[in-house]
């Protein structure tokens, strides 16, 4: 399965509030599919969205230009970075992403003399 350009989608910056730290959310374009056609997995640092529509019979069509092909969709997480939810909604399929605030060490590191 080639990803090229299908679906189409975004990546938005979601900003920090009381409740949350700073997120993403990827919201892609799956207009016809319905939630048990599509799957979200994280597997080895990826997260990977796919789509696939059952068989159809065969239609005749006079124009056809709605998709209804398979498709997966890979975006590299960075280390520490958690998917929070999935959400199915008018045909957009937006998937929020955390980053949980990480507490910044300081480790003191002695320095002996060379003899």
């Amino acid at each position: 399965m080639a990803e090229g350009g299908y679906p189409p989608y975004n990546v938005e910056i979601l900003p920090a509030d009381a409740h949350c730290p700073e997120r993403l959310r990827i919201t892609l374009a799956v207009a016809g599919f319905a939630r048990d056609e599509l799957d979200v997995s994280i597997t080895g640092g990826a997260l990977q969205i796919r789509g696939e529509k059952p068989d159809e019979e065969p239609k005749d069509y006079l124009h056809r230009g709605l998709a209804s092909r398979r498709f997966k969709r890979t975006f590299a997480l960075v280390n520490g970075v958690e998917v929070r939810k999935a959400e199915l909604h008018n045909g957009l399929l937006a998937i929020e992403l955390e980053r949980p605030n990480q507490e910044k060490r300081v480790l003191k590191v002695g320095i002996t003399s060379a003899s």
